[in-house]
């Protein structure tokens, strides 16, 4: 269950593998606050990712959680999520802004130099992801991210998502850096990992030790 307030320092961002049931990825809700959940379709045909979405969409916004999904803008609207996330050239981006901005979050990412970053911070998405679904295969976030998530966070004002490592300790590099949120997959729903249990320590960890946002 999410508080009623968020806490004021980088918060959780759960991006569910799309080899997941819908029950293991809801599961994770039950360890406390998360931010949003990313849902990847992957190599999932539409049928198939629409009725996987279906079964969390509701069931995860009913505990305070947004749902963002990472496929086919179409089904996003299908099945009523709040927003969609999106990657490719400036000119595909910014047409889905166009298109949906108002009526969901838009957010993207596939970024790895600064100029990338701010000519897509130019068409002002609802946040930007420094990292690659499927590559948080290591213990530690990859530097690169890191010092790009530091770097933005400090220069603009669009949020952005920074992808820990494999380890849920490394939330915690990635809260130092001072970004607004960071992304965990690997470490909440790697084999043999209770995904209640590693969010519940992620939110410890983030207490305990994430900077504290300026009022």
């Amino acid at each position: 269950m999410n508080p009623t307030q968020a806490p004021n320092r980088c918060r959780l961002v759960l991006i569910a593998p799309p080899s997941s049931s819908p029950e293991r990825v809801l599961s994770a809700l039950a360890g406390g606050d998360v931010a949003s959940l990313i849902l990847p379709q992957g190599e999932i045909d539409d049928a198939t990712f629409q009725s996987f979405a279906e079964k969390i969409v509701p069931a995860a916004q009913q505990e305070g959680v947004a749902v963002i999904l990472a496929g086919e803008p179409r089904i996003a609207a299908r099945v009523h999520a709040d927003g969609i996330h999106v990657e490719g050239s400036k000119d595909t981006i910014g047409d889905l802004i166009e298109k949906h901005q108002g009526k969901m979050m838009v957010g993207s990412g596939g970024v790895t130099t600064r100029d990338d970053a701010l000519e897509l911070g130019e068409l002002q998405p609802d946040y930007i992801f420094f990292g690659r679904f499927n590559y948080d295969n290591k213990p530690e976030p990859h530097p690169r991210n890191l010092k790009l998530g530091g770097w933005w966070s400090e220069m603009v004002e669009v949020p952005c998502i920074v992808l820990a490592g494999s380890t849920i300790e490394s939330v915690i590099d990635v809260a130092a850096a001072g970004v607004d949120f960071v992304a965990v997959s690997a470490a909440v729903y790697g084999d043999g990992i209770d995904p209640a249990v590693a969010v519940a320590r992620a939110n410890a960890l983030l207490e305990e030790q994430a900077p504290q946002f300026e009022s």
